[in-house]
């Protein structure tokens, strides 16, 4: 019972520091499409997934997208709950179950790019479907966005996955005790 207490106090903790750090730093990566706002709420994520596995992943996905959808994020409402939801959600999900197989440095590395990649051509399809649904625009308007949006999702993923790779194992020894 300790245990699980323990570490429902750490997943909290890495939800935390999640959302301070969107309410910290938050930037355009393109201004053309200023919308798109660089974060990095997905290291604690990514880091909590690596320690605790993907399904904790998840769940810190979920409970950091309401809080910040709720507080810091507000402006985006539903839709931006849903689409962190998603994006983060495929990244946590692949990238920590072949991570989970083998805990190396080069499993590290390899399961970030397989998250990476998962996340940009989910987020293509997301889009396609879910933005024309909350933002009113046409699937053709965000199709012609389309460089942009696997831009920023690959440049997003890329920056939080290469900083948790820096991170994770000066971090991992403390979230397992």
């Amino acid at each position: 019972m300790r245990g699980r207490t323990v570490k429902l106090v750490k997943m909290g903790a890495m939800v935390a520091i999640s959302v301070a750090l969107v309410y910290l730093i938050h930037f355009p990566i393109f201004p053309a499409v200023a919308f798109l706002e660089y974060d990095p709420a997905d290291i604690p994520i990514l880091i909590g997934t690596f320690a605790f596995g993907p399904l904790a992943g998840l769940a810190l996905t979920v409970v950091t997208s309401v809080i910040q959808g709720l507080t810091v994020s507000s402006g985006s409402g539903l839709y931006g709950i849903l689409m962190h939801v998603i994006a983060t959600g495929m990244l946590v999900i692949v990238s920590g179950s072949i991570y989970g197989r083998k805990k190396t440095k080069n499993m590290a590395v390899v399961s970030l790019l397989c998250g990476m990649a998962a996340m940009a051509v989910v987020m293509m399809g997301a889009n396609i479907v879910i933005t024309p649904l909350f933002m009113g625009v046409s699937a053709e308007a965000v199709w012609s966005l389309m460089p942009f949006i696997v831009g920023f999702n690959l440049i997003k993923a890329g920056i939080n996955g290469g900083v948790t790779f820096i991170l994770y194992k000066r971090i991992a020894n403390f979230l397992r005790r």
